[in-house]
């Protein structure tokens, strides 16, 4: 009888672990999902919460909001904040006499933390201004984003033209308004070009459709120089572009009395950027290629009197790898 007793509580046992395992589901108005649990001996209720995954709300806000009052800056965390509710950013209340806030009465009110702040301020995204660009940047990081956003716009700099686009639509706009040739390059490949030397602009469009523009200028009596841009703002650094242009001298025949060996003038150069490319002077940039007048050659189907540039150019966009070690 006491072995049967035994035996018929550890059949018990497990019956009732079932029964204290089981939960009651109930569904929130708020989307929630609450599971209760039966507890121990104290009959108490253990309550657990599942929450959705986090979702974005398109709100409207004072702007003043995300602004320091005292530097109208946008905040950027830490914010702080005086027990009278005044906010501060971290950068003035540094400076503040003993870090008290100076819109308080009795200038008695002294700053701390604001988490809450910081988590409005840390959530706060807004689209970027510039057209074309599908980015939602946290507000007080939109201007450093400006600064290197590939759709910054570019102003036109012919005289007289005060058009301003993103640079592929300036390219187009100095293509079809102001005539300038227009050709694609491809990166890590030798493009040849005649560049006429009355023809001072050429566009150039990488395989990503970055814009670069080359500049053809005069240099001393019948010499020519030649530069290359690229067309963005000019904080922006990333990605970088080097270059590398020439010209060789005269025809086959003049190499073939040279030992096989061509004469040439050569330029490798890291590609500067500029908001306003068509403003940069060929012999004004710190590198160029210098083309003197024996390298150039006259222009076909032309007067005879027209000269152009014979170029060989390749342009190369850095690796993320070697762009870092620059």
């Amino acid at each position: 009888m006491q072995g049967a007793a035994v035996d018929g509580r550890s059949r018990a046992l497990p019956d009732k672990a079932d029964t204290s395992s089981k939960k009651a589901r109930q569904d929130l108005p708020d989307g929630h999902m609450k599971q209760e649990a039966a507890g121990g001996g104290d009959g108490g209720a253990i309550v657990t919460a599942a929450y959705n995954p986090r979702v974005e709300l398109a709100v409207r806000i004072d702007k003043q909001v995300l602004h320091c009052p005292l530097c109208t800056l946008p905040f950027k965390p830490p914010v702080f904040q005086c027990k009278a509710g005044h906010p501060a950013c971290g950068g003035c209340v540094a400076q503040l006499p003993f870090g008290q806030c100076m819109a308080c009465v009795d200038s008695g009110g002294f700053f701390d933390p604001c988490p809450a702040l910081d988590a409005v301020v840390s959530s706060t995204r807004i689209g970027c201004p510039n057209a074309g660009c599908q980015w939602y940047v946290t507000y007080h990081e939109v201007a450093e984003h400006q600064k290197a956003c590939p759709h910054t716009p570019c102003h036109c700099t012919e005289p007289g033209c005060g058009y301003v686009g993103a640079p592929q639509a300036l390219a187009g706009h100095i293509n079809t308004v102001h005539s300038a040739p227009l050709r694609a390059v491809q990166y890590g490949k030798v493009s040849q070009l005649q560049l006429p030397v009355s023809t001072p602009r050429l566009v150039l469009l990488g395989d990503d459709n970055r814009v670069f523009l080359l500049t053809v200028g005069a240099l001393g009596a019948g010499a020519a120089v030649v530069s290359v841009v690229c067309a963005r703002a000019r904080a922006a650094t990333r990605p970088r572009f080097t270059c590398k242009m020439w010209v060789n001298l005269g025809p086959p025949p003049a190499a073939a009395a040279n030992c096989g060996k061509e004469d040439m003038v050569l330029v490798d150069m890291h590609i500067r950027s500029s908001s306003s490319p068509g403003a940069v002077a060929a012999a004004d940039e710190p590198t160029f290629l210098p083309v003197p007048r024996m390298y150039l050659v006259p222009a076909a189907a032309r007067d005879g009197t027209s000269m152009e540039v014979p170029l060989h150019i390749r342009i190369d966009k850095l690796s993320p790898l070697s762009d870092a070690l620059v």
